[in-house]
């Protein structure tokens, strides 16, 4: 039997840390899977879209193997990021009779990842929890690093616990079904890399960003890998977000403010982290920190990715409002990641609220 290729890279957290497995029809390696199984039940959290797709193929691949199978099913999207829907995870583990040793397993997207992370945080005090991203922006991003978190009406994410999964599956066949619109979603996480930390990274996504959004399968194995690597190293460093980690929020503090004020799932999370990012690099330009061809440069980039770079005209008052709420807040002050150029980003307080409405207002329409 041919055993498609794969690549492994691994978050080092010492006894916690755990490997991320990227490649092609891996969702049938069940061989995979069984090694962090600490029970020979199973109880798996997916979604109305995902579902129908993939989890009759994920859970025949457990069951050869002897493994038993449990599920729930949520309604897709943001707008059940809430905690109605996490109450009907509760209830499935608890009918299902589910113990602290039952593996909980996302097969989803971000929503579904971050949910059910949660939900294994809370369960008799911690549940073993394993990720199989089934979006570019889960396999990139959400998947890894153990945020897990459900929306409030007042803030996006704002209840919620680190707690690691001991395995990502991110298989790169699933994004096949993937929408345009969501596969674009994804990319706003991988350039937020390239920004961030890897300007090597981000000139080669300006090469690649067709081949990305043509779903190019080596394209997209080495953007997911690039990305993941960049991710586990920056969350080996901080794994609660104490320091450096708080890179990976460029373009968020922004973008939560669009997808709360909005309403919840009106725009996808990565459209909003788009048009967040390129009010940041607005800001940053501003302010004299970056310069205005790296500021063209992420803009042009972000459009040929499919995503938004304006915002919607919520005011600035609202926007300034909303980010109050934001998790970066500290002693009452708000905090931005900001681009100094391509690859390098800082996290300040050094930012004056009129420049910030400046910014905001530049990039509105």
């Amino acid at each position: 039997m041919h055993t498609p290729p794969m690549h492994t890279l691994t978050v080092a957290l010492g006894a916690r840390s755990y490997p991320i497995h990227i490649g092609r029809d891996i969702l049938d390696r069940a061989d995979l899977v069984i090694p962090y199984l600490r029970s020979p039940k199973t109880f798996v959290v997916t979604n109305d879209v995902v579902g129908p797709l993939y989890f009759e193929r994920f859970a025949a691949a457990l069951r050869r193997a002897g493994v038993e199978v449990a599920a729930v099913t949520l309604p897709d999207g943001e707008a059940h990021k809430d905690w109605q829907t996490l109450e009907r995870i509760f209830d499935a583990l608890l009918r299902q009779r589910c113990e602290r040793s039952t593996p909980l397993i996302a097969l989803g997207g971000g929503v579904v990842g971050d949910m059910s992370g949660f939900a294994a945080a809370c369960y008799q005090r911690g549940m073993p929890f394993i990720q199989v991203p089934t979006t570019l922006l889960a396999q990139v991003d959400s998947s890894v690093g153990g945020k897990t978190a459900i929306n409030h009406p007042l803030g996006k994410n704002m209840i919620g616990a680190f707690h690691q999964p001991r395995l990502v599956l991110a298989d790169t066949a699933v994004l096949a079904t993937l929408p345009a619109r969501e596969l674009s979603a994804g990319l706003a996480e991988v350039i937020k890399i390239g920004i961030i930390r890897d300007a090597e990274f981000f000139a080669w996504l300006e090469q690649h960003i067709d081949a990305l959004r043509a779903q190019d399968p080596e394209a997209l194995a080495f953007a997911i890998e690039r990305s993941c690597r960049n991710k586990a190293d920056i969350v080996a460093a901080d794994e609660t977000e104490q320091g450096v980690r708080a890179l990976l929020n460029l373009g968020h503090t922004f973008g939560h403010a669009i997808e709360t004020g909005l309403g919840y799932g009106q725009w996808l999370h990565g459209e909003a982290v788009a048009a967040g990012t390129a009010i940041a690099a607005e800001l940053a330009r501003r302010l004299g920190w970056l310069d205005a061809e790296d500021a063209a440069r992420i803009e042009r980039l972000l459009v040929r990715a499919g995503l938004p770079v304006f915002s919607p005209p919520l005011g600035e008052a609202r926007y300034l409002a909303l980010m109050a709420h934001d998790k970066k807040v500290a002693a009452g002050k708000l905090r931005f990641v900001l681009p100094r150029k391509i690859g390098e980003a800082v996290v300040t307080e050094e930012v004056a609220p009129s420049d910030a409405a400046a910014a905001i207002a530049a990039r509105c329409r």
